[in-house]
């Protein structure tokens, strides 16, 4: 396949903590691996987005200073992502990301940080982190579960609105909100959660899909991808969900 896609990595100088830029070099290998190309590209402050320019938006976690001193410049730059993923790219959106991709950020002084309202849901900062591995349940194709691993720490209690789709079911985990049994939220081509560490590496199959959300983007289509060995990304998986169902399930 003689393709490629283009990643635009917003804001990687702020939101880029707990390893999640591993995300992007996931990406990197597994297109590589199969003869597609990849351009990547930083979107920072006060840089302009073009819907068309990318096929793949990723956005990391980072503190609430860090969420502060990119909120508003996200937000300008709000109505072109959001029909960017209208116009069929692919979004992947981790912990303090996937709360600015909301409505709002809530902290506890009761200070709002605004989103920019691409997926339907809100946050509001708790006293208690949640914090430890978790396993959720999904289903992004019709009749296709799979499983997801990955790690969670945050204060923040993300609550979707109404008509909202999730990520996924927690099996173990807070999720969320520690409330409602359900992690992430997801539109389209376009997936927010609170799970890093980071979260492709264990989860290859989520790296796929993405990478075929961006492709059907410039193919007009979903193409086929070939199968790689994904001996060790499986084991990588396997620990992550058994640490997971140790913990314990919640609902």
């Amino acid at each position: 396949m003689s393709e490629k896609i283009v990643v635009g990595h917003l804001y990687p100088d702020y939101l880029n903590i707990y390893a999640d830029r591993g995300n992007i070099a996931v990406l990197e290998r597994r297109v590589a691996w199969r003869g597609i190309g990849f351009e990547y590209r930083t979107i920072g402050l006060g840089e302009g987005v073009r819907p068309g320019d990318h096929d793949l938006y990723y956005v990391g976690g980072g503190q609430d200073r860090e969420q502060a001193l990119v909120a508003r410049d996200l937000v300008a730059k709000g109505e072109l992502l959001r029909e960017a993923v209208a116009e069929g790219a692919a979004f992947l959106a981790v912990c303090g990301g996937y709360q600015l991709l909301g409505r709002f950020y809530r902290d506890r002084s009761g200070a709002e940080l605004p989103g920019i309202g691409l997926l339907p849901h809100y946050t509001v900062a708790g006293e208690r982190r949640m914090i430890g591995d978790v396993l959720l349940e999904c289903e992004l194709e019709p009749g296709q579960r799979r499983f997801l691993a990955g790690f969670e720490n945050h204060a923040g209690r993300t609550y979707l609105e109404t008509g909202a789709e999730h990520l996924g079911r927690v099996v173990a985990g807070f999720g969320n909100n520690g409330e409602d049994g359900f992690e992430g939220s997801r539109l389209a081509g376009a997936v927010g959660t609170y799970l890093h560490g980071p979260l492709l590496p264990r989860n290859p199959w989520l790296a796929d899909w993405l990478i075929v959300q961006a492709l059907a983007r410039r193919l007009g289509e979903p193409p086929e991808l070939e199968s790689l060995p994904d001996d060790l990304e499986a084991a990588a998986h396997r620990v992550s969900a058994e640490r997971a169902r140790a913990r314990g399930g919640r609902f």
